[in-house]
């Protein structure tokens, strides 16, 4: 430790030997500051782990740009897909192109009534085709059974056309896979149409209000069961998501100029993004607060730190000053003590933080489930050097200034009552 000190500038080396004048104290003020950073980094890093995977959720459940004709999400159709795409393939084409397109998956979206043959009950119905569950990825929760089997290959059935169902609409109905569902639903004509589908799986989104409406079929038996060749919209999904609104930009310069018989609307996906945004702007709140909070004890730590050695060395003021120092070289020297207790808490912190952000990886630690939601979730945190810096600067200001508040009232005894005090 010796050596290392050593190698500091004398005027740093200075303001360690002052520190360590008082070393308890000076500790004391470096715990404050090390545990305020730790509290500001980890807190932080736990809501970009918080947006970045509601981020990744939500764009793997929706698609990260979604097509649809203008006006599709804001109004109700008059008739099933009636506000639909048609021809499709073409502008599939088109989208796939581009290297940043993972795949574009089209769906239908259509409600109707769902029985076992005893009870029946509404559903919110997604048609959709198999690699729709590859995007999700480890976003789908699936509880029993399958995910849709490929409709081209040769171990699906035509004669038993598939279903997914939610997990509390398949407790509701009583059923479980391998058994039979009857779905009625109105057609694109108006008129009621009926299909039976053989249960293939159940799944859980972790919202209970959707685990008791929700289902997938094969977006072949959604256009049969309407009668329509129609889709409602198509969601494309990216590799990296932020590379959306580079897409979004690239797309609409496309579209405008493809001869399409109707108009394309794109929507990127933090536009559909209700419970993202909410969680988003109640933490951005949350953490605004604490940081704020956090700021203040760190201020009055150091305040009352460099107050109690200002007010303990105003008889070695007065000497210096008497020896032709001038006052804003003896603040300087303060604020170079407190700047030091400042990095080294900084730093403290940024180690602190660094070891609780490999330990969680370690140790699974379980969160419980949000408001309106069944399942938990992993407690991670994800380690910035942005959010360090960020923090890092705020500390430095505040004891900067705690320091030169305290410093500048030292220096404006006069001389002789500094030389005198006791």
């Amino acid at each position: 430790m010796g050596k290392l000190i050593s190698l500091l500038p004398y005027s740093l080396r200075l303001a360690w030997l002052n520190l360590l004048r008082n070393g308890r104290r000076s500790a004391l003020s470096i715990l404050i500051i090390t545990i305020a950073v730790f509290a500001l980094t980890s807190a932080g890093g736990f809501g970009l782990y918080t947006y970045d995977s509601l981020k990744e959720s939500t764009a793997r459940d929706t698609g990260h740009l979604t097509l649809s004709q203008p006006g599709y999400f804001e109004s109700d159709e008059e008739m099933p897909l009636s506000n639909g795409l048609s021809d499709t393939s073409e502008l599939i084409r088109t989208i796939m192109k581009y290297d940043e397109v993972r795949g574009v998956q089209p769906r239908i979206d259509f409600t109707g009534l769902i029985s076992n043959g005893v009870k029946s009950t509404i559903f919110m119905g997604t048609g959709v085709n198999d690699r729709e569950f590859d995007m999700k990825g480890p976003f789908l929760d699936m509880r029993s059974g399958k995910t849709l089997t490929d409709i081209t290959s040769s171990r699906y059935d035509v004669m038993e056309p598939e279903i997914m169902l939610g997990v509390d609409l398949a407790r509701n109905l009583n059923v479980s896979v391998g058994d039979w569902v009857t779905l009625l639903a109105t057609t694109s004509e108006g008129a009621l149409n009926a299909f039976d589908f053989k249960v293939h799986g159940t799944y859980s989104t972790g919202v209970p209000e959707l685990d008791k409406r929700q289902l997938y079929i094969h977006i072949n038996s959604a256009q049969e069961l309407l009668l329509s060749e129609k889709v409602s919209t198509l969601s494309v999904f990216l590799f990296d998501t932020e590379k959306t609104a580079e897409l979004h930009q690239r797309l609409d310069q496309e579209l405008e100029a493809m001869p399409l018989d109707y108009d394309v609307e794109i929507t990127p996906w933090q536009e559909r993004a209700f419970f993202y945004n909410k969680v988003k702007d109640l933490y951005d709140l949350i953490f605004g607060v604490m940081g704020f909070v956090m700021g203040l004890v760190v201020f009055v730590a150091l305040f009352n730190t460099m107050t109690m050695s200002v007010t303990e060395r105003t008889r070695e003021i007065g000497t210096l000053s008497a020896l032709g120092s001038y006052p804003n070289e003896i603040i300087h020297s303060f604020l170079r003590e407190a700047g030091l207790l400042a990095v080294i808490g900084v730093v403290l912190g940024a180690v602190m933080t660094a070891l609780t952000t490999i330990l969680l990886l370690v140790v699974d630690v379980q969160m419980p489930p949000p408001p309106g939601r069944t399942d938990g979730y992993p407690l991670n945190i994800y380690f910035s050097f942005e959010l360090v810096a960020y923090a890092g600067v705020g500390v430095v200001c505040i004891c900067l200034l705690a320091a030169y508040l305290s410093a500048k009232k030292g220096v404006k005894k006069p001389i002789t009552e500094a030389l005198i005090y006791v």
